[in-house]
C-alpha cells in the first residue's frame, strides 16, 4: 500500500484568540496537490455525556434544555462541555455531568469520538456513556441556566426523528444508544 501524503502548512497565523477558541488562517498544500487558504477554528476539544438511567424496562436519557444564542432558541441536548487545558477527557466528562446536572455516575465508557464540523472546525467531541447515576446538587457556571429531564429512549428517538432535537452531538448519542438497544444479545451457549 503506498504511503499516504500529508498536507503541508505553508503559513499559519492566528487571526482571533478568545476564551473558548482561536482561529488561524492557513495556507496549505493538500495531499491532492491543491494549494488553498483554510480558515480553521481551533478548540481544546469537548466531551459529551450520554447519561442513562437504565433501572426500568427502558433506558431513560438525561437531557438538558438551555438557550443557545447561535441557534437563537432553547434546545434539548446531552450534557457536554469543553476539556480544559491540561485536563483529560474522562475527568472533564465527570466534571461536566456534576456541574450541569448534579449527577455522578458509577460506570463510565468512552463510546466514540467525532469532529463537530471538520470542514473548518478542528474540535473533536468524545462521547461517554454514564450509567449507575446518583443524584446530587448541580453547580452550573454563572452564565448557565439549565433545565434537566429524563426522557424514555423511544421518546428521545422520536424527538430526533421529528426534528425537535437538532443538536448533532445529541442526535449521534441518542441514535447510537437506540441502535445498541435494538441489537439482539449474543447467546451464551
Amino acid at each position: 500500500m503506498p504511503k499516504k501524503k500529508k498536507a503541508r502548512v505553508l503559513s499559519s497565523r492566528v487571526v482571533y484568540r478568545g476564551p473558548a477558541f482561536w482561529v488561524t488562517t492557513d495556507e496549505v498544500l493538500e495531499p491532492s496537490g491543491v494549494q488553498a487558504r483554510r480558515d480553521i477554528v481551533h478548540h481544546t476539544g469537548s466531551v459529551v455525556v450520554l447519561a442513562v438511567d437504565d433501572v426500568g424496562l427502558e433506558p431513560n436519557v438525561l437531557l438538558l434544555r438551555q438557550y443557545r444564542h447561535a441557534a437563537q432558541q432553547y434546545m434539548w441536548e446531552l450534557c457536554a462541555g469543553r476539556i480544559d487545558a491540561g485536563e483529560k477527557p474522562l475527568p472533564a466528562a465527570k466534571r461536566e455531568l456534576l456541574e450541569e446536572t448534579g449527577y455522578s455516575a458509577k460506570h463510565w465508557k468512552r463510546i466514540f469520538q467525532f469532529y463537530a464540523s471538520p470542514g473548518f472546525v478542528a474540535e473533536t467531541m468524545a462521547v461517554y456513556l454514564a450509567r449507575g447515576l446518583r443524584a446530587g446538587e448541580a453547580r452550573p457556571e454563572e452564565d448557565e441556566v439549565i433545565e434537566t429531564r429524563f426522557f424514555p429512549l423511544r421518546d428521545a428517538v422520536e424527538m430526533v426523528m421529528r426534528g425537535a432535537i437538532r443538536d448533532a452531538k445529541t442526535i449521534s448519542g441518542v441514535l447510537w444508544l437506540s441502535q445498541k438497544q435494538s441489537r439482539p444479545k449474543a447467546s451464551s451457549k
